[in-house]
């Protein structure tokens, strides 16, 4: 699995919870998947920025000498307005955002069509500044949408809209499975939830309404696994069309991605909890430990730990 690098901008007053919503799910998919990804925060004054709820952050290093990254994070503030019109800021910024995927969240939108880079593109911004973004950048075609894809320039206006926004991203990048588990892990309730067998319903899913009501009655049955047969009776459709089904929309066999929810509860359980190892093959459908250590090491390519090995001594796995 190639290297993702991600250089993530940081404006004044930047919201911590379009941060997350942008960061998160890229550090399930790297938890997850041990996927090899590496981002980098900047400033755009090269000095800490304070988020609107008062968090100060620090970056890692200066703007200046930056190259490109497989995919920029801008997440504009407050002060957008001012930090459009730095020169030094452009000066800095093109290099930067030269190639690779470039995502403009909240305000962020704004820093990119002062740059030049939406002309004659589509995009969104937060819907209060919709009115006076299309003013301010006439070559650019604001759209109301939730967010925009141009090319290799997405933006959006929310933290929900930068959520699904990135969800694509990881689609794009890692497929539509690796996706379905960001979301599953960004998104569950509570670990007490979860162990009530409720935590799964808090899934956001994407794609047809058919398949969301699959993947719902796969969420709703991690402890007794239905068969494939019962999965198609459920849907009223052949397991030929089922199986068409989640190879068009996720590319994997409704077999596999059923297994993978199995075990990111199963992953979730052992961090979280205290059960045993034999208790969450239990709950999530597994007929002995073995089993799922088995594919759980085949999954994540490393054994099941329990909470208390982890918060200690690490050196016998179970």
């Amino acid at each position: 699995m190639t290297q993702l690098t991600v250089s993530i901008l940081l404006s004044e007053s930047f919201s911590n919870i379009v941060l997350a919503c942008l960061l998160e799910p890229l550090r399930v998919v790297r938890d997850n998947r041990g996927a090899d990804i590496r981002w980098t925060i900047l400033t755009a004054s090269d000095a800490p920025v304070t988020s609107s709820s008062g968090i100060r952050v620090a970056p890692d290093r200066s703007l200046q000498g930056m190259s490109a990254a497989d995919l920029t994070l801008i997440v504009g503030g407050d002060e957008f307005r001012a930090e459009a019109v730095q020169k030094p800021l452009s000066r800095h910024l093109y290099p930067l955002l030269r190639s690779g995927v470039v995502i403009g969240a909240d305000t962020g939108s704004w820093l990119m069509a002062a740059l030049g880079l939406l002309d004659g593109r589509r995009a969104t911004i937060h819907w209060q500044l919709h009115d006076e973004f299309a003013e301010s950048f006439l070559a650019t075609v604001v759209e109301p949408d939730r967010f925009v894809q141009d090319g290799r320039f997405w933006t959006c206006g929310s933290a929900a809209t930068a959520l699904d926004l990135i969800l694509e991203f990881i689609t794009s990048r890692y497929g539509a499975v690796a996706a379905q588990e960001a979301a599953a892990m960004f998104l569950q309730d509570s670990a007490s939830a979860q162990l009530s067998g409720s935590g799964a319903r808090g899934l956001r899913i994407h794609g047809s309404e058919q398949l969301r009501m699959l993947i719902t009655r796969m969420a709703d049955t991690l402890e007794t696994p239905l068969s494939l047969a019962e999965l198609a009776a459920f849907a009223n459709m052949s397991e030929r069309s089922l199986a068409r089904l989640f190879k068009q929309e996720l590319g994997v066999s409704p077999g596999r991605h059923y297994q993978a929810l199995r075990l990111a509860r199963a992953r979730d359980l052992s961090t979280h909890t205290r059960l045993s190892v034999e208790e969450i093959a239990l709950r999530c459908g597994f007929s002995s430990a073995s089993g799922l250590r088995r594919a759980f090491r085949q999954q994540y390519g490393q054994p099941v730990r329990r909470r208390t090995q982890r918060q200690g001594d690490q050196s016998n796995p179970s």
